[in-house]
Order: C-alpha cells, then structure tokens, then sequence
C-alpha cells in the first residue's frame, strides 16, 4: 500500500491540504479521539456484539471476504444500532473504526463521551480542517491495517430494500489511501423487534484500479462509487420490509435516531435520489 504524502492537492472541489491546528502543541483530534488500548477495544466488541446477538438473530454472510488487511467498509444505515451489529458479525483480531461522527466537542452529551471513550469513532469538527485531520487519522489507521467503517448513504433512512445515493467520500478515502471497499448490507435493523433476523451480508471487495494514490481524480471517485452503490442495492435486494414491533421495540428503534427531517418516514418513502449532503466532495 502506497502512503499519501500531506502536501498532496486533492481535485478542486475537495479537501484542501490544510494543516492540523494544534493547541499547547496536541492536535484537536487527539482530544476528541485519544487512542486507547487494544484491550478496551475488544471489550468493547465483546459487549456490543454479545447485545445485538441477545436481542436478534444475527447472521453474517460472507465473512470470508474480509481482507486481512486494511479495507474501508462502506455499509447501508437504517439504525443508530448498526455499529452494534458490525461488531457481531466482524473478528476481533482486526481493529474496526467508524468515520463520524460530525462534532465540535466529543467531550460533551454522555452518548459522545460514551463513544469517545470506547475509542472506535474518528470524529470530525465542522470545516475543512475538521475534515483533514480526520482524513489523516484515517490514512493513519489504515497505515496500520485497520478497518474503517463508514455509513456510506450519510443519514439514516426507513425501507429495508433502499439504499441512498452513496457519497463520494468511501470511494475518495480508498483511493488515496490505496485499499480496497468492502460493501456491508445491514438489513433488519429498520425496526429492533425482538428475536427478529438481522442479517448482515458482506460483499466482494471492490479494489481500486488505474488510480493514482493520493491524488484521485474526480472521474476515479466518481467511478468507483457507482460499482459501491450497484454492490450494496443488490446486497439488500431480496430483504423484505418488516412490521412495526410492539411498544419496546418501537422506543428501543428510536432511542438514538436522528431522522433528518425530525421524525420517521414510511417505509419506503426514502428515494434513491435523495442525497445527504458530502462532507467531503461538498467542501
């Protein structure tokens, strides 16, 4: 794997190499995402994947595709749950981080200070810089033949068989990092009922071709993000949607969502068309 080199210049229209701003000589993202020791992390794993494999039936296909190596993963989002299912379906000799969240401060609300000492999220602050130094945590962790995660549709979404239009960062990330992009399908998780399936579906890795590392053009991102969004619609084509749960597993669905139009759609009024804003490709 070829290391980017920071002085490289992304295409107009996307990150711009700024540097880190550091205060008392630490950079920012080292507060909001401090390492933290590979035992907290399987614990972490453990716990998680023991909740969602007590509550639903997960089943995992295609484990085997999994690179030994770095790789993003780039999966379908339908729940703030999700992240629980990747650690049950996903070894743990393998470290698995989650691009996001978009935070000024991890260090405030129990749920960031929660994920922020679970050490698994590389947060980023509103801007370009915020941007680039999360950029350069995850080139970082790749370097050291991590998995990084990423809820390629930017939002979550109702309708188990849809998925939004895929945002160009995936596809930016494996290019100038020179790894490959796993699609991740999670279906089952648009509503948490009890003992109910959760199936998640791991597809072929989708190697970048004829790109020059660090410096992916625009067409070569573009490229790329076509073959992750066709991969991840027929991962999640033949998975029905499920019936509304009862009281409980309503509340638990909704317990962290944040729909973004303040409330839950019907099932199936998310369109295919309907784009999240790109952090990266929109900056």
């Amino acid at each position: 794997m070829v290391t980017p080199t920071p002085a490289s210049a992304p295409p107009k229209g996307w990150l711009q190499p700024l540097a880190p701003v550091r205060r008392s000589g630490r950079d920012p993202i080292d507060l909001q995402a401090p390492a933290t020791s590979i035992r907290r992390y399987r614990a972490v794993c453990a716990v998680g994947g023991a909740i969602s494999r007590l509550y639903s039936r997960v089943r995992v296909e295609g484990i085997e595709r999994v690179p030994a190596g770095a790789a993003i993963l780039c999966f379908n989002h339908q729940n703030w749950a999700d992240p629980l299912y990747m650690f049950a379906a996903f070894p743990r000799g393998q470290r698995m981080y989650f691009f996001g969240p978009k935070e000024e401060e991890m260090r405030r609300g129990l749920r960031n200070r929660l994920m922020r000492w679970c050490g698994v999220v590389v947060p980023y602050r509103p801007g370009n810089r915020g941007l680039v130094a999360a950029t350069a945590r995850v080139e970082a962790l790749l370097g050291r033949g991590a998995l990084i995660a990423i809820a390629g549709e930017g939002q979550i979404h109702s309708g188990e068989g849809v998925v939004l239009p895929i945002q160009r960062g995936p596809a930016y990330l494996s290019l100038r990092a020179g790894v490959p992009v796993v699609p991740v399908a999670l279906n089952g998780t648009s509503w948490l009922g009890f003992q109910r399936p959760v199936r998640v579906r791991i597809g072929a890795p989708i190697s970048p071709v004829n790109a020059t590392p660090a410096r992916p053009g625009a067409d070569e991102v573009a490229i790329l993000t076509t073959e992750i969004q066709d991969a991840l619609e027929a991962l999640v084509a033949d998975f029905p949607d499920r019936e509304m749960p009862g009281r409980v597993g309503r509340l638990l669905t909704e317990l962290f969502n944040d729909w973004p139009d303040g409330s839950r759609p019907p099932a199936g009024a998310c369109k295919a068309d309907a784009r999240a804003p790109d952090p990266i490709a929109d900056r």
